[in-house]
């Protein structure tokens, strides 16, 4: 039932700037929303409803999922299934809504890696969790080295052909075969419309393995997941690690990471930013869409006040080069100490 309370900023596409993606037709918000850990089954409805909205109201209309966010496994896409039934079905058009398949999901030899029998079976339950006929773009989650790079394009290829998902996209694939894979995709008239990895200040991988550039010359928009490093690259540990923070429950981001150079390095970092008038995490955002080559850095969320601080990295987007230099020798120094 739509909820009669919520209508939609009618100033919400005056307050985002939107990036062409690729060579395609498609326009995506600096900023998406990703539903990793913050959308499932352990976070109250009311607080998910609030976050949306919240982000719908200033411009973000992507909507980053997969089909095991949560946690638990699903309930991130089952959460915005109710979400679209709540408030947000008017507003479906313009919504650019992604999910993804690859890892696991759920027991035996079907629900993990880049079948085309997972692929096709994880989309369809995914669209039923959402209560959505198609996604606006299906992503191969990670390149599976077992099954053929030909098996798990073509499902992409004929995933788009039935509707399901109007684009096609992968996620962390090593260089040589994201490149393979566009050229699979691109001879067969879907060519891939994003390609999603990690990449932030401290995570330079994707430039270093030329992804940015091939993505960029083959007219393939690229869009960052884990900007903060996990919540790394904000102020959150400046001063210890906080009883409930993720580093505490030591699970995705260890403990072992905060040596002293790399408390040192980050307040190095937070100065830097607090001279530009920002906080750290802003910062990390800036730097990010400062790139040409950057169509969208997906945020992570845990509240309505972070998605506010956000949002203010889209006011900072200059940097001196002195600037550039002392923020690289502080990432030289964080991931020499082995991050």
């Amino acid at each position: 039932m739509t909820d009669p309370v919520y209508a939609a900023s009618e100033s919400r596409y005056e307050q985002m700037p939107y990036r062409r993606c690729g060579r395609s037709g498609v326009l995506l918000p600096a900023l998406s929303l990703g539903l990793w850990h913050n959308f499932g089954s352990f976070k109250p409805f009311q607080e998910i409803k609030a976050m949306a909205h919240y982000a719908f109201d200033h411009g973000i209309c992507h909507f980053d999922l997969a089909n095991n966010y949560g946690p638990t496994y699903g309930t991130a896409e089952e959460n915005f299934g109710h979400l679209m039934a709540a408030s947000l079905k008017p507003y479906r058009d313009e919504l650019f809504i992604s999910t993804k398949a690859g890892w696991d999901m759920w027991p035996g030899p079907y629900g993990n890696w880049g079948s085309r029998k997972y692929l096709m079976a994880s989309l369809d339950q995914s669209l039923k969790r959402m209560n959505l006929d198609y996604v606006d773009v299906f992503y191969s989650h990670r390149y599976d080295p077992a099954t053929p790079l030909e098996e798990t394009m073509q499902a992409l290829v004929d995933i788009v052909r039935q509707g399901k998902a109007l684009y096609a996209g992968i996620s962390r694939y090593p260089t040589p075969k994201a490149a393979e894979a566009f050229r699979y995709l691109a001879e067969r008239d879907v060519p891939c419309l994003l390609y999603q990895d990690r990449y932030n200040i401290i995570d330079r991988a994707p430039a270093e393995a030329g992804q940015l550039d091939l993505g960029w010359e083959n007219g393939t928009g690229f869009i960052s997941f884990s900007p903060l490093q996990q919540g790394l690259l904000t102020n959150r540990y400046l001063n210890g690690i906080p009883a409930d923070s993720r580093m505490a429950r030591n699970t995705s981001l260890k403990q072992s990471v905060l040596t002293e150079t790399v408390l040192e390095s980050l307040r190095g970092l937070d100065a830097i930013a607090q001279r530009r008038g920002q906080s750290l995490a802003g910062m990390a955002l800036s730097w990010l869409l400062r790139d040409e080559r950057m169509t969208s850095v997906i945020i992570g969320a845990s509240s309505v006040a972070q998605i506010e601080d956000n949002l203010k990295a889209l006011d900072f987007l200059s940097f001196s080069e002195e600037e550039l230099q002392e923020i690289e020798r502080f990432s030289v120094r964080i991931r020499e100490s082995g991050i």
